[in-house]
């Protein structure tokens, strides 16, 4: 059986972590990749990553344009497994917190909350200031998980993929897809 996932990707910084998830995703037994991109991601991803937006989405089995408010994600009759939006803007927050999204990310996310479906958001931004934390809340209180994305240490990590993988992992955990980035804590550890 397929499962769909959808991965956002906004214009936050943490640009890592969305290559690393859609490659997982992408190699991953049985899951089928919906990739959408905020206008801002590519350009940010063009800062951080030396993987550009046509590598990205060609990870994906489908790509969704920002803009495309007639794409599956944007219907609760269009089933899928979960939905990631990584890295997470403060702004995109803002909109899934209060339901006043304007493009398919903001859409995409509210059909997740409605239909109560896994939504995670990975915000990358700090410090918090005190209505990123209330909006935090508010998504959180409407369905949605804050994964922050904040690595461990225990697994004593060498090198930045480490700690990327790190984060990554604890995704894939939560939406239930076997990976091999990271051990649980006393699991394997060195």
């Amino acid at each position: 059986m397929i499962r769909r996932v959808v991965l956002a990707v906004t214009g936050a910084s943490g640009m890592p972590y969305a290559v690393s998830l859609a490659r997982e995703l992408s190699r991953a037994p049985g899951v089928e990749l919906h990739l959408i991109l905020s206008d801002a991601a590519g350009l940010v991803l063009s800062l951080e990553s030396a993987t550009s937006a046509g590598d990205l989405a060609a990870m994906a089995h489908t790509v969704h344009r920002q803009n495309e408010l007639d794409a599956g994600p944007a219907s609760g009759s269009w089933r899928h497994a979960g939905m990631v939006v990584c890295p997470c803007s403060m702004a995109s927050l803002a909109a899934i917190a209060t339901g006043l999204g304007s493009n398919l990310i903001h859409r995409a996310a509210d059909v997740c909350l409605k239909e109560r479906r896994p939504l995670i958001l990975v915000p990358r931004e700090t410090p918090y200031n005190r209505t990123h934390l209330k909006n935090m809340l508010a998504a959180h209180e409407a369905g949605a998980e804050i994964l922050a994305a904040a690595p461990g240490f225990y697994h004593k990590p060498e090198t930045i993929d480490d700690l990327v993988h790190f984060v990554v992992g604890r995704i894939l955990d939560r939406l239930g897809i076997a990976h091999d980035l990271m051990h649980g804590w006393k699991e394997d550890m060195p």
